[in-house]
């Protein structure tokens, strides 16, 4: 039988660099048999099984000790620090069970769970969970090292640390696999000294000896319905099957590279549905879940089949993004790019659009163009249309607009549309355009909790603040209101453009008293006061210029030092953006989170700009939580603005809760603690309001 010490391996292994799964992780388990794992949470054990040599390792006896952590509120640190263990025990409980359910439930993560289930049910893996004790770095809320340990029948071991996440399959260079230091306790003296006090800090952590950490017995209700999907006869057939799935996704991926990503399971069904609808259709899937990923896959496939490419974004921000993403993943083909807007002319000299997309030219070519270039007669007439022009639309949605839908004269053959949020809300004729156009949602869509629970998008908790309006403010509304009802009476029954604009410029001003309300500074006070610690990275997202500086004086002024982040800024957008991600801080910004701007390194938000509508609200969601090494749980707090009354039978004060609740309740449904709108509910039923009839609700605003 092979050893440890006969692998070739190497002190440090990096991502980029090297395809740590199957360099390292797979060949250790294949040969070990023990495996010690301290993990973080949970549902992030389904992926510490190295696929392709789980039989091998089964197969030598091997067992697993896994020592994970729950998630924990601010509200249960409170109660462990205040001594109520107990409560926080059943707590722990009913949270597992929940991560089982959801494990069992989602496609992606199906058959992995009920592998883990099975190797538990077989005495493979012993789990035991870790939650910080009260003190020393508690502040950090989760248990989160990251320690393996492989051990052969010979007593070698080797040690790794790191930032070791492990993918859907255990098998790829995709995810947040950054970098694995090793060691090894038959080389140097050092080498050993590392390693013996690895061991010692597992056997520290498993027997509940370690001094900052409680490390308590998996709960027997959660381990039993854990136990309950076990496939004993059957669990080798789903390792075979995963990794065909894995070697499947190989092969439709669009990026070549050694170390390059694959797509992940909802990606893949999203590619073949779309095949088998004669390759039309919209993907709905959430903000961090790889859309552009996924339409660069069919974009591969597009041009081995000699068709030709054009590429549709809203901003000058994505045309970049979208020229960066195909010139590093499609780099192995080097397909000519052309971009159109955003100063970007050279598609007007003489025939240059025209030949970079007809038929059959001599190298692939990919064309991305603004909207807004797009739609103009001299770009629609220069283009060579017809079956063999592929169109991609990324947030698709704007299509609908009355100004975008010349687009819709585009001839073309395969069409397919990206958004989070296709449908247009408030527009049911921009919509019905939409996908006459492209054709329906590609089933299923791929929502924000389908992106945390497959480890897409970072599990979040999230916090309402209210900030009631002034007298002088609501007096403001009320008036605007008297104003606004009887001009829309008379909309109803005639068609009339002045009419209409004349009631679009009253709802702007009366929607920007709640924007702006005056409350929400010094919330934003007390919240960073009561909330931030150094380190930490935080965004206050405010709605306007003059509000962002409110917001950074008064933080300046009490001692917490804010940067400014905004399109109109006089510094370097760049370097205050890199300061942050490397040194934390706080980011007072507008308008970044709705432009396409990715700052992944943020941890907690202050939602200070309201919006009624649900896409915006839901991109600044999705763009808060996306993954960056370190970062496991998000915090989101939110400023609802509710009247100066909260009298039912007041529509002037229902209409003001109607737009704020809708987002509560959006964002309440996906988080940690769904309870967190509770009082929300309360204040909408004393208004009279239907509160589940408020989700979805909403309307369209292309152009505020």
């Amino acid at each position: 039988m092979s050893q440890l010490a006969d692998l070739p391996l190497k002190p440090e292994y990096r991502k980029g660099r090297d395809d740590i799964a199957s360099a390292f992780y797979s060949p250790c388990m294949r040969t070990a048999t023990s495996f010690d794992r301290a993990v973080g949470f949970f549902s992030s054990t389904i992926y510490i099984l190295a696929w392709d040599a789980l039989k091998e390792f089964v197969a030598n006896s091997g067992r697993m000790r896994v020592v994970c952590s729950p998630v924990l509120s601010p509200q249960d640190i409170e109660a462990l620090e205040s001594g109520y263990a107990s409560r926080i025990e059943a707590d722990v409980q009913n949270r597992l069970l929940r991560e089982i359910d959801t494990l069992l439930a989602e496609n992606d993560t199906r058959k992995p769970a009920q592998v883990l289930a099975t190797l538990v049910a077989l005495g493979v893996i012993d789990f035991q969970i870790a939650i910080m004790k009260p003190g020393s770095t508690f502040r950090d809320r989760i248990f989160h090292d990251k320690l393996g340990l492989f051990s052969d029948s010979h007593g070698n071991i080797v040690a790794f640390k790191g930032s070791m996440n492990e993918t859907w399959a255990g098998l790829s260079s995709d995810g947040n696999l950054e970098s694995v230091d090793v060691y090894v306790n038959w080389a140097d003296a050092r080498d050993r000294e590392r390693v013996g006090i690895s061991v010692a800090d597992f056997n520290e952590l498993w027997t509940n000896n370690f001094p900052t950490v409680s490390v308590l017995p998996f709960p027997e209700i959660a381990k039993s319905a854990l136990i309950s999907a076990a496939r004993i006869d059957e669990w080798e057939h789903l390792v075979d099957d995963i990794v065909g799935e894995y070697h499947q996704a190989q092969e439709l991926s669009a990026d070549k590279s050694p170390v390059g990503r694959v797509p992940r399971p909802h990606q893949i069904k999203a590619l073949e549905t779309w095949n088998q609808l004669g390759r039309r259709g919209i993907f709905e899937h959430a903000t961090g879940s790889g859309k552009t990923f996924t339409a660069l896959c069919a974009i591969r496939q597009s041009l081995v089949q000699d068709e030709s490419i054009l590429v549709l974004v809203p901003s000058e921000l994505l045309l970049q993004q979208w020229a960066e993403e195909i010139a590093s993943t499609l780099g192995d083909i080097s397909p000519g790019l052309l971009l159109a807007g955003g100063g970007h002319t050279m598609w007007k000299d003489g025939s240059t659009l025209s030949a970079f997309t007809r038929r059959r030219a001599r190298r692939p070519r990919i064309v991305v163009s603004t909207m807004q270039t797009a739609c103009s007669e001299d770009f629609l007439n220069r283009i060579a249309q017809g079956e063999h022009l592929f169109v991609i639309a990324d947030e698709v949605h704007r299509m609908g607009s009355p100004s975008n839908q010349k687009l819709f004269r585009l001839d073309c053959g395969p069409r397919l549309g990206l958004s989070a949020t296709p449908r247009r809300a408030g527009d049911p004729d921009g919509t019905a355009a939409l996908f006459a156009y492209f054709g329906n949602v590609v089933p299923p869509p791929f929502t924000l909790a389908d992106a945390v629970a497959s480890g897409a998008l970072t599990p979040y908790f999230y916090y309402v603040h209210t900030v009631q309006l002034t007298e002088e403010e609501q007096n403001a509304w009320n008036q605007l209101s008297e104003q606004i009802r009887p001009l829309q009476a008379r909309e109803s029954n005639q068609t009339d453009p002045a009419l209409s604009d004349r009631i679009k410029q009253l709802l702007i001003r009366r929607a920007r008293i709640t924007k702006a309300a005056s409350g929400k500074v010094p919330l934003a006070l007390r919240v960073l006061s009561e909330n931030y610690r150094p380190g930490e990275r935080w965004i206050v997202y405010c709605e306007a210029q003059d509000q962002l500086q409110q917001v950074r004086n008064v933080l300046r002024t009490n001692g917490i030092d804010a940067l400014e982040y905004h399109s109109a800024m006089a510094g370097d957008r760049e370097r205050t953006l890199s300061h942050f991600t490397q040194n934390g801080g706080v980011l007072v910004s507008i308008k970044c989170l709705d432009e396409g701007v990715d700052i992944p390194a943020v941890s907690h938000a202050l939602i200070l700009a309201s919006s009624k509508n649900p896409r915006e609200f839901i991109q600044r969601r999705g763009r808060v939580l996306r993954k960056f090494p370190g970062k496991k749980i998000a915090f989101v707090h939110d400023a609802i603005v509710i009247p100066a009354s909260t009298d039912a039978g007041e529509e002037p004060n229902s209409t003001i809760l109607m737009g704020e609740i809708t987002r509560a309740v959006e964002f309440g449904q996906g988080a940690l603690n769904p309870s967190s709108i509770n009082d929300l509910e309360l204040i909408t039923l004393r208004a009279g309001l239907d509160y589940s009839a408020l989700v979805g609700s909403g309307y369209e605003d292309d152009d505020v």
